[in-house]
């Protein structure tokens, strides 16, 4: 089991690639139009996706990854593909059609919850990566406790993000809210470039 000091870096370390506050903006637009009640619901369940594929990283990451045959470079080109696609959408402004019915409607929310504000947003490729990285460090099974306490506390810091989204939505308002959404398509586009050209270098060494 690794010290106290420690587990705080990785605490950090891990804060500052999930970026929870940097979000703040995309989160805005991907639930702009919701009730109060859909944008809890929604962040409540981004919290514990988040939570839950961060532990399943910390237990079987690296078995799943290598049960299937797949590197860590693939998932974040994959990754960057999905981004690049949700990016393209608050370009150009496209929204979905009204759901038919309450369960259609429980179900789009879920699913803008999972992905992408869960992943790759937030627990993506590098955030993933850096769990199963950590998870090696120590082989006890305190260590795998404390680890996964770290990832409480991650989960917790998500869910306060969203709640504190709406306000910054109040602040900006319906004309702001539109030209957020705009430059972070922008945004989310040059991110999911790094993704797929990060993924891309560690799939072709010579592109570096």
């Amino acid at each position: 089991m690794l010290d106290f000091t420690e587990y705080t870096k990785i605490f950090i370390s891990l804060f500052a690639i999930i970026d929870p506050v940097g979000i703040i903006p995309i989160i805005i637009a991907f639930t702009a139009g919701m009730s109060a009640q859909k944008r809890e619901r929604v962040g409540r369940l981004a919290s514990l996706s988040v939570f839950g594929i961060l532990l399943a990283a910390l237990l079987l990451g690296e078995a799943i990854l290598s049960f299937f045959g797949i590197s860590i470079h693939s998932f974040r080109t994959a990754g960057g593909i999905l981004l690049l696609l949700m990016a393209i959408n608050m370009l150009i402004g496209h929204k979905q059609a009204p759901a038919p019915n309450e369960n259609a409607d429980t179900e789009a929310t879920q699913s803008i919850a999972i992905v992408p504000l869960s992943t790759p947003l937030l627990a993506g490729p590098g955030a993933i990566s850096t769990v199963i990285v950590d998870a090696h460090k120590a082989a006890s099974a305190a260590h795998y406790g404390v680890m996964a306490l770290v990832l409480v506390a991650l989960g917790i810091t998500v869910w306060l993000t969203f709640l504190v989204a709406p306000w910054v939505s109040r602040r900006l308002g319906s004309i702001g809210s539109t030209i957020v959404t705009r430059l972070m398509g922008l945004l989310l586009a040059a991110i999911a470039v790094e993704f797929i050209a990060g993924g891309l270098r560690g799939l072709f060494p010579v592109l570096d």
